[in-house]
Parts: C-alpha cells; sequence; structure tokens
C-alpha cells in the first residue's frame, strides 16, 4: 500500500479519522458465454479518478434520489423481494436496482429493458439511444422520464442479487454497494462509451481473476471476491441460477509488524478478507488456466 494510504489507515487506528457515511451503490457484473466459459465485463477507471483510480470495475455507481421514480415503470420481481435479498426497505431496494438498470447503460450501452408488449430492447446503437444516454449521465434525465418517453419497462428479472459490500471506514469515499449479476441481452452489444474509464474489455473470468492473482490487473477486493465465486460456475446461466446468501461484507484494517490485513464479522468471530479472494476450488474450473482474451 502506498505511504499516504497507509498513513490514512493509520491514523483510523488511532481514531484520528472521521467516518464518513457511504452512499448507496449499484455495480452490476454483466456476463457473456465464451468458449473459455463465462465473459465477463471490466472496465478501467482513469488514473486521475478520485475513487478506485487505475482500478478495474463493473458498471455502477451512485444511487440517484430520482431512481426511486423508476418502480412505476416496472417488471419482473417486486421491490420487496430485493428488500429481502439485500437487507434493506423496498424504497431502497427499488432505488437500488433502478440504478443497475441506469449505470449499466451509462457504462456500457446495455438496457435492461423492455417494451410493454414483452419485446426485449434489441439495439442501443442509435444516434437518439446514445443522446439519451449522455443525458441520464449528466443528471439532465431521469431514468423514469426515459423510461416513460420510451414507453419502456425496467427489468428486473433480467437482474440477480449477488454481494454486498462497503468501502472500509478509513476511507474518505465511501460506497454501500449491492452486487448484481446480469446477462448480456441477446441483440445486444457493449461499447467502449468513454467516460469514467480508460479501457474496457470482456475477459473469461477466470482469466480476470488470475489477473488479479498475478498482479496484472489491479481491483478492489469486492470485484475480486466476485471473481473468484463466478470461477466457480461453468456458463451464465449456472452463474444466474446460483442460491446466494448476501450478507454485508465490511474489512476492518488490522496492522501487524507493518502488514496490513483486513478482518470482516464472520459467523464464528473475524475472518481474514483474504479467504474471500483466495481460489475457489471447482469441478471442471481451472482459475490458474490462461484463455484467450476476447472483446
Amino acid at each position: 500500500m502506498p505511504a499516504d494510504r497507509m498513513e490514512l489507515v493509520e491514523r483510523y487506528l488511532r481514531g484520528e479519522t472521521d467516518v464518513v457515511e457511504p452512499r448507496d451503490a449499484a455495480s452490476v457484473v454483466l456476463l457473456r458465454d465464451g468458449a473459455a466459459g463465462p465473459e465477463v465485463y471490466l472496465l478501467r477507471r482513469r488514473p486521475a479518478m478520485a475513487f478506485a483510480a487505475g482500478m478495474h470495475v463493473f458498471p455502477g455507481g451512485s444511487v440517484d434520489l430520482r431512481d426511486r421514480e423508476a418502480a412505476q415503470h416496472w417488471a419482473g420481481p417486486p421491490p420487496a423481494e430485493w428488500a429481502e435479498a439485500f437487507s434493506c426497505d423496498p424504497e431502497l431496494a427499488a432505488a437500488l436496482v433502478a440504478a443497475a438498470v441506469r449505470e449499466t447503460f451509462e457504462e456500457s450501452g446495455v438496457l435492461l429493458a423492455a417494451y410493454r408488449n414483452g419485446t426485449l430492447v434489441a439495439d442501443t446503437t442509435g444516434e437518439e439511444w446514445e443522446r439519451d444516454r449522455l443525458a441520464l449521465i449528466e443528471g439532465e434525465l431521469a431514468l423514469s422520464d426515459f423510461l416513460r418517453a420510451r414507453d419502456l419497462l425496467l427489468r428486473a428479472d433480467l437482474l440477480r442479487p449477488w454481494a454486498h459490500w462497503i468501502t472500509p471506514e478509513w476511507q474518505s469515499r465511501r460506497f454501500d454497494t449491492r452486487f448484481f449479476l446480469a446477462a448480456l441481452p441477446a441483440g445486444q452489444r457493449t461499447r467502449d462509451v468513454g467516460g469514467e474509464a480508460d479501457r474496457v474489455a470482456w475477459l473469461p473470468v477466470a482469466e480476470a481473476y488470475r489477473g488479479f492473482r498475478d498482479r496484472s490487473l489491479t481491483m478492489m477486493n469486492a470485484t475480486a471476491s466476485t471473481l473468484r465465486d463466478l470461477t466457480a460456475h461453468p456458463d451464465v446461466a449456472s452463474a444466474m441460477a446460483a442460491s446466494r446468501r448476501i450478507r454485508l461484507i465490511l474489512g476492518h484494517p488490522v496492522l501487524t509488524d507493518g502488514r496490513l490485513e483486513y478482518l470482516y464479522d464472520g459467523d464464528d468471530g473475524p475472518v481474514p478478507l483474504s479467504e474471500l479472494v483466495e481460489p475457489l476450488a471447482a469441478p471442471g474450473v481451472d482459475p490458474g488456466a490462461r484463455p484467450s482474451e476476447s472483446r
């Protein structure tokens, strides 16, 4: 860890830090099937970004207050079911699902929505789609207004709950993030839409996780842990069908002889956070394999 960040950790452990309240956020693990198993869409955040600079991340971002209004244009499991999965109230759950859909569209061009006749959106590459995408990014357009104008319904059934992480308390920018899975809808494709990322790529899940392990890809523990768990699944359908116990993961820093480790609260007491990002044995899946990269 860089010296300036280590100093922040040490200040926190001495009780000299005002803990910042985390912002609610959603992140979407966008998947597709590839020749070497499931592939994941990753963005590399620009080096100048204030949070997670240079890190490889999934599409995602903070909840907008107006995201709560999108429940008026909804299809799929109701907010109450998402609230149960993520241990929050239905109003926040609706906003999290809406933020997941909005951020995925903003950062990849993929829209998890359908027309009111049930037909899924199949192509978002036209100029009018791009105009609306940019307006959403700038906050000039609310997701609910976007859906209403195009006579669309948010498709909550295209998402699956996956994980819940909160940024450690010593950091000055903190997020209370719920992670979702989504399969790339038929007929849609991701686009390098710029913005906060300087590179995007589809990578086999096993290769992306290996990149974290050998330090060729920088990423946060939440990202690496998700990839680690996904290596257990031979295809997207298996991952989407997985039964998950969603529990809050908040790492507590511990310094031992100058070495930083995180602990989280497990069922039987403190557990090293490193256990969540170690290789996961899975029949027929080799996390150390080196499949070819595809975009």
